[in-house]
């Protein structure tokens, strides 16, 4: 720097104290940034990924239903069809009054239809276009729900006939809105995901959740072995400590002496995740003129460090 400039030169390169506008503070606790409110007692991972949308459908349950004239019972399931794609809950036997509680996503950029209809069919059905009663719903009139919204409770549909002009007996309760992969019903839902679908295709086929773990650092101090033997008598090892956690395994470095009391203490650093399942597996091994022996093995319970 050149002794003679100026005074406020000088001041260019010295330490500053910045206060960037990252947000207003909210007066319960939340910050408002560029997108909006952001609540610190809501936030969460999906907060900070894209927001992917889908058409959630909670097929709750059914009264009412009609039994089949020929066996004297109802055997009832539900499908839900959007487009080619397909969804299918569990079937009772027996019960006319069946509760299935049950939850189907669709992605939005894979939607190519109108209307979304749900079919309530009896097992006993032989032919695959029969079916106790109908009930459809226009895309363009599915209401959108995001998080913290409060969940859409879902309502009785009476079911109708084949041409949806008459009703038929029996009434079906649902649930349907467009939400995003933040919502409470994503991890249990089952989605049908599938490029194309011919006939029955694919369907009720479960959801991926990645759910960012809580990592911890787990530090492994290794410092010395004592009363090491070797298979080979006549010499004295010369051994290594290894220790694995999952797939990660790390190694010291092969202590320079041969003895039987050899001295590392050396720092092994690895990365678990909770609920902490993995095992910690401590190994010693000589490094012999025809292959590596182990002289011995311990098995830790990270849970229990």
């Amino acid at each position: 720097m050149n002794p003679q400039a100026p005074s406020n030169q000088q001041d260019e390169y010295k330490i500053k104290d910045t206060k960037p506008q990252l947000g207003e503070r909210w007066p319960h606790g939340g910050v408002r940034g560029g997108g909006g409110w952001i609540s610190s007692d809501r936030i969460s991972t999906y907060d900070l990924v894209e927001q992917m949308y889908y058409l959630y459908v909670r097929v709750v349950k059914a009264k009412d239903l009609p039994t089949n004239p020929m066996t004297g019972s109802c055997d009832p399931y539900v499908v839900v069809k959007l487009g080619n794609y397909k969804g299918k809950t569990q079937h009772f036997e027996k019960r006319t009054n069946p509760e299935w509680n049950q939850v189907f996503t669709f992605s939005k950029e894979k939607i190519h239809s109108s209307i979304l209809e749900v079919f309530v069919r009896d097992r006993e059905m032989v032919s695959k276009d029969e079916y106790l009663g109908k009930v459809v719903f226009d895309m363009n009139e599915v209401p959108t729900r995001v998080p913290p919204d409060s969940p859409l409770a879902p309502q009785w549909y009476r079911l109708e006939d084949r041409r949806g002009h008459s009703k038929v007996k029996g009434d079906v309760m649902l649930a349907v809105w467009m939400g995003t992969q933040a919502d409470e019903a994503f991890p249990e839902a089952w989605h049908s995901d599938a490029a194309s679908v011919h006939g029955e295709g694919v369907f009720s086929v479960r959801s991926k959740v990645y759910v960012s773990p809580k990592l911890w650092y787990l530090r492994v101090n290794i410092i010395e072995a004592q009363d090491v033997e070797s298979q080979d008598k006549s010499q004295l090892p010369q051994v290594l400590a290894k220790a694995q956690v999952g797939n990660q395994i790390l190694k010291t470095k092969l202590c320079p002496n041969r003895t039987t009391n050899p001295f590392w203490n050396e720092d092994l650093v690895f990365v678990a995740a909770e609920p902490f399942e993995e095992q910690l597996v401590l190994t010693v091994e000589n490094k012999a003129a025809s292959k590596d022996e182990i002289v011995g093995r311990k098995s830790f319970g990270i849970t229990h460090l």
